[in-house]
Formats: C-alpha cells, sequence, structure tokens
C-alpha cells in the first residue's frame, strides 16, 4: 500500500465535498485522473473507500478510517512545513480557517491582510459555514482555526475573543419602528423581511431564534450578500431585515437603512477564535495566524 500526499489530499477533498466531481475541482485535477486515484487506492487496499450513489459519494468505514489518519499526515507535512520556513525562505504555510457569516463579510478582512502582508508565504483559505459546523470543523481537523460565535457548543476548543458582534434589525426611513430605540424580536416577527439564502449561517441563526419563540419569520426576498439586503430595506418596500451592526452601520449612509437595537439576549452576539487543544501544537503559520487575530 503506497499512497503519495497528493492521493491523501484528493481523498479529503472528495470526501468533504460529497462528489469526485467536486474533490477533484478543489484538488486541480481531471476528473478522469482524479477518478483513476481512488480506484488504484481502492485496489490497493483491495476494499471500497467510497459508496457510489446517485447523488455523490459516501465514505465507508474504511475510507472514514483513511480520512482520520490523511488528515494526521497532512497537519504533520504542515506543522513540517511551517517549522523548516522558519530556517529558510523556499518554504510556505498553508492555513484553512472556517468562519461563520459574519465574520466573513465584516471582520475578517482587514485583520486577515495585515497577516497577509507581513507574511507574503503563507496562504489562508477561508470558508464560510455555520457556527456549529466551524466549531465540528476545528475538532475533527477539518480545518485549522475556527470564528464563530461565542453562543455556540465550543467545548474541548481553547477559545480566545475576536470581536463583538450585535444583530440589529434595519428598517426603511419613515417605517413605523423608524425612531425606536430598541425592540424585541417577537415585537416584529409579524413584519415581511429580506434576508440571505435559507442556508447561511445567519439565517440558519435567526430561524433557530424565532421558533424559540414559537414564530417563523416570513422572507419576501432573499439575497446573496448582507449589501444587497440592506440597498433593498432601503429602497422602501415594505421590508425588515436582520443584519451585524458593522454591516449596518457600514451601509447606513448609501442604502439609507435605519437601525433599530434588539433586545434579545441572543443578538448580543460576540465571535470568537478557536482552535484545537493545545493550541501550540498548531503548525508554525496557524499558530502565527491565531495570535495575530487574537492581538488584532
Amino acid at each position: 500500500m503506497r499512497f503519495d500526499l497528493t492521493d491523501l489530499r484528493l481523498f479529503l477533498h472528495v470526501h468533504e465535498a460529497g462528489t469526485i466531481t467536486a474533490g477533484a475541482a478543489r484538488a486541480h485535477m481531471a476528473l478522469a485522473s482524479a477518478s483513476e486515484r481512488i480506484l488504484a487506492m481502492e485496489e490497493a487496499l483491495g476494499t471500497p473507500l467510497l459508496l457510489r450513489e446517485r447523488r455523490g459519494v459516501r465514505a465507508t468505514a474504511a475510507g472514514r478510517t483513511l480520512a482520520h489518519h490523511a488528515r494526521i499526515v497532512l497537519q504533520q507535512m504542515e506543522r513540517l512545513r511551517g517549522e523548516l520556513g522558519a530556517h529558510g525562505t523556499g518554504l510556505s504555510g498553508h492555513v484553512r480557517l472556517f468562519c461563520n457569516t459574519s465574520a466573513m463579510s465584516e471582520h475578517l478582512a482587514a485583520p486577515l491582510a495585515a497577516f497577509l502582508a507581513a507574511h507574503p508565504r503563507i496562504a489562508v483559505d477561508a470558508e464560510e459555514r455555520t457556527s456549529d459546523d466551524v466549531a465540528d470543523g476545528v475538532r475533527t481537523g477539518l480545518c485549522d482555526l475556527g470564528i464563530a460565535s461565542r453562543a455556540t457548543d465550543l467545548q474541548g476548543l481553547e477559545v480566545r475573543p475576536f470581536v463583538a458582534d450585535p444583530l440589529d434589525l434595519i428598517v426603511p426611513r419613515g417605517h413605523a419602528l423608524d425612531g425606536r430605540g430598541a425592540v424585541a424580536l417577537a415585537e416584529v416577527a409579524g413584519e415581511d423581511f429580506a434576508g440571505l439564502p435559507e442556508d447561511s449561517a445567519l439565517q440558519m441563526h435567526l430561524a433557530r431564534q424565532a421558533l424559540r419563540h414559537g414564530r417563523r419569520l416570513r422572507y419576501r426576498a432573499r439575497l446573496q450578500h448582507v449589501d444587497a439586503v440592506c440597498r433593498l430595506v432601503g429602497l422602501n418596500a415594505g421590508l425588515v431585515a436582520i443584519v451585524p451592526r458593522a454591516a449596518a452601520v457600514r451601509l447606513a449612509r448609501s442604502t439609507g437603512v435605519r437601525r433599530v437595537a434588539l433586545t434579545d439576549a441572543w443578538a448580543a452576539r460576540e465571535l470568537v477564535l478557536c482552535a484545537r487543544v493545545p493550541s501550540d501544537a498548531l503548525p508554525v503559520h496557524a499558530r502565527a495566524l491565531l495570535e495575530h487575530l487574537a492581538t488584532g
């Protein structure tokens, strides 16, 4: 049994993506080549690694075992790469970061830009996930670091403060709530809402909170980006929205939206950095990014 690092990376991409096509794309490999590599791995092992199903692939028990050990091997290689990089300039590092919607859209760009400028040989791959998926990704080694809501179950992870991230209601000028200092979600649950796609991290969070009040928010429009949501609300289409305060402040002048604070405890969010314990076992470049974001 002889698997190289390309095989291991490819298999992890396929396992995470759920299809060979998507996994091959992530690995920057032709589909035919990716399929041949996976078949060769299965032949070498004498057992299937993937169950080919109508809508994709699913790892067998052997495939899950391989995925677990592949992550360990690749993490060790990243650690080696980073530590050797300290002795020369010929090696670069790669950090995989999962973060929730608000972190991705409002808070990550500036500190990440400063980090990349200071570390020109380190690459960062940031992916948007729900806060729950961020925590699970850090625990299982799908990513090196995560940024999630503190309200998430972060048991077993090292957690450091990142940034306050409260949510506000936004309304158009002249709306009945324009001028109100603060409201509770229960007071506005009957309004028509604009929001992000249903499977976005922020929308899933809001849906859970509404259900706790026995309500289901009524969305008349869903758009891909917070900026577009704010613009639509500001055009006085009879819609309101709940967005990160940082976005509402940034876009208030250009879109004309008015902010109304939410009194619900869950709206006073804090974003935190999370890493596996102990964080000093992370690759050098991942530790560097963690320290930079934690002190940013």
